[in-house]
């Protein structure tokens, strides 16, 4: 028995243990090894079966001598779960056909050929599915075999195209060998990963800063947001408030009558996880706020934090839930120095496992119930892993067009697991990362490994916990500097409202936290403010609407700039003509030059050729030459960068 190998196959993530991802409407391309021992020829494909089917459809793999490497591919066009493998056959009758090639070209008799030729095709047409394909067979087999014709038409009938695909299409090998695994793939619609996230609190959507905002409030800001070219509003957690220990500004422990409070601290006799703040309006509202968001061609994404505040119903009717103390209370939150006395983590290896964990995905069913098709999730690295993966294969089982977005800012290896573990998307390190060579170092691996594979980096600007120094300190060019960085790097990119006004006050020197924080008061501002961030906001995300290379995650490339202090990298989508540089000065202080390199091979240009860049920020043109050109951003001008894009023709 001859042996077939079949072995290597890419994409394949931790042996097979977890899926890759793609969006619908991607060509999924996968590669093998595949060799046999002898000299016969091998034929393969790839199997790949779509959600709800139940019959495997085939893609052929072809052979690349050079890479001595088998490559296939199939396309995407449904969302939810994959599953696909590759197999491999003696291929007869291309080995049959190979052999009589080379007969024939030696001028040697192949008449016993001809016969063995004709004995395979007809078996192939005993199986052959349809009785016109049968009948063909049957008819090339008995010209091959018939000797009462010229053996050189025989052989012209032997080695026909058209025969070669008929017996391709209907041959049954007998020795087939498939891959040790079934590898699975999800496939998610394409807002998960390309998108602009637009965070904002409706209890600050007033315009009194003495009234508390409502749905109705915040939907007022909804046609200026879509026109900004926001696609996903995200609204922390718009639930009931706890008022035991409730935190007053700024985190006070002792707060006025009137505070707030944090809506992470989650439930009080209003209802948990599953009711409403009642200032912010009933239900009602909240369904017509995320309909108004749909019709602008947005769609609101709702924070999941599975946390209770001392007074959620669920602490009076299931204390099973929660870390008990020998004492009898029940364990607040913390993350020393700092203690959240507001907030009760749940234990969810309690002995009532299964009730929590069906009480937090009935959770997530409810909002979806509701039109929510999109969670972040708060502080997910401090759940068990075992639950994100069972919860989220719950839910995506029903609801595969469900997208959960990771926020875990914690070890590298954790952030990657629970991407593996099912999350759509994650936040990332990209806050502190400000250097040209640490830019470079964390997009490479973010983008050009196995890790983009499997996890897709949400680069948001700022967050309500999060005021980076660079931004406290470098002035609104330092604002303009990381958004153009943010929504040109990856294709999916978030800001926390505040930052187009350049919010950048910290409660206290050294804190990356903002001082009179909107997570524990409300925040009333004049969103239209003269000097605000939103004609650049809205130049880019006109520029990342019209220019396919924005929208694809692995294409980014680092360029060479003679000076550190410039950022040069491309983002290019051939298929579609799209060539896009990128030049960005990351000194928010200083004006800074350099020599740009520019790939011209990746481009499509020569050495001497003139050829006309469009900066898609300020609508100049450049005419360059050659691969080096003089590249000047000062910082007093407003000028963070550019968006370069290759004008062909």
């Amino acid at each position: 028995m001859y042996t077939i190998v079949v072995e290597g196959v890419l994409p394949e993530l931790d042996g097979g243990r977890h899926p890759v991802k793609r969006l619908v409407g991607d060509v999924y391309e996968v590669g093998a090894d595949i060799y046999r021992d002898g000299h016969d020829t091998i034929a393969a494909r790839i199997r790949h079966r779509g959600p709800g089917e139940e019959e495997w459809r085939q893609s052929p793999l072809a052979y690349e001598p050079a890479e001595d490497r088998w490559y296939g591919s199939f396309a995407l066009d449904r969302i939810g779960k994959w599953h696909y493998t590759v197999e491999a056959w003696t291929d007869r009758f291309g080995t049959w056909r190979g052999d009589l090639e080379k007969k024939v070209a030696a001028g040697q008799d192949v008449t016993p050929e001809l016969l063995e030729g004709a004995e395979l095709i007809e078996a192939t047409a005993r199986r052959a599915w349809f009785g016109e394909a049968r009948t063909a067979l049957r008819a090339a087999a008995q010209r091959i075999r018939d000797t009462d014709i010229a053996r050189s038409a025989r052989i012209t009938a032997a080695l026909t195209p058209e025969l070669h695909a008929l017996v391709e299409t209907h041959y049954v090998p007998d020795d087939v060998t498939v891959y040790d695994k079934e590898l699975e793939l999800y496939v998610d619609r394409p807002r998960a990963g390309f998108a602009a996230w637009y965070e904002l609190f409706p209890r600050s959507q007033s315009l009194d800063p003495k009234q508390h905002g409502t749905f109705d409030d915040a939907a007022r800001r909804i046609p200026r947001l879509a026109e900004l070219g926001y696609d996903v509003i995200y609204l922390p957690p718009v639930h009931p408030i706890g008022r035991m220990f409730r935190k007053g500004k700024n985190n006070t422990l002792t707060p006025e009558p009137d505070d707030v409070g944090s809506p992470w601290a989650i439930g009080n006799e209003n209802g948990g996880h599953t009711a409403i703040e009642p200032a912010l309006g009933p239900i009602e509202d909240f369904d017509r706020f995320v309909r108004f968001a749909n019709d602008h061609g947005m769609e609101v994404a709702l924070d999941y934090a599975l946390q209770c505040a001392p007074d959620h119903p669920w602490v009076q009717d299931h204390p099973e839930w929660f870390h008990v103390r020998p004492d009898g209370t029940i364990k607040y939150a913390e993350n020393p120095p700092k203690k959240y006395q507001d907030i009760y983590p749940l234990n969810f290896w309690c002995d009532d496992r299964e009730g929590l964990w069906n009480a937090c995905r009935d959770v997530l069913f409810y909002w979806i119930g509701h039109g929510v098709k999109t969670f972040r999730v708060d502080n997910p690295h401090t759940k068990p892993f075992a639950f994100w993966e069972w919860v989220i294969d719950e839910v995506q089982s029903k609801h595969p067009d469900v997208i959960f977005l990771a926020e875990a800012f914690t070890r590298p290896k954790k952030m990657k697991n629970l991407a593996k573990l099912g999350f759509t998307q994650s936040y990332t390190y990209f806050t502190w990362k400000n250097t040209a060579f640490e830019l470079r170092e964390y997009l490479e691996e973010m983008t050009q490994t196995e890790m983009a594979e499997y996890f897709r980096g949400n680069f948001f600007v700022n967050t309500p916990d999060i005021l980076h120094e660079y931004l406290q300190h470098g002035g609104p060019q330092a604002f303009r500097v990381r958004l153009l960085l943010a929504s040109t790097l990856l294709p999916l990119y978030g800001i926390y409202s505040g930052y187009e006004l350049y919010e950048n006050v910290p409660v206290r020197p050294g804190s990356e936290e903002y001082m009179h924080s909107e997570k524990y008061e409300i925040r009333v501002r004049d969103w239209e403010a003269p000097g605000n961030l939103n004609p650049m906001i809205q130049r880019i995300n006109r520029a990342r609407r019209e220019n396919p290379a924005l929208q694809r995650y692995p294409n980014l490339q680092f360029h060479r700039s003679e000076n550190d202090q410039i950022l040069f990298y491309s983002k290019v989508a051939p298929d579609a003509g799209n060539y896009l540089l990128m030049v960005v000065n990351l000194d928010p202080h200083r004006p800074q030059e350099t020599m740009v390199h520019v790939p011209l091979e990746l481009l499509g240009l020569t050495e001497h050729e003139p050829y006309t860049v469009e900066d898609l920020l300020t609508g100049a043109r450049y005419t360059w030459r050659s691969s080096r050109n003089y590249v000047r951003l000062d910082p007093h001008s407003q000028q963070a960068g550019h968006i370069l894009r290759l004008e062909r023709g």
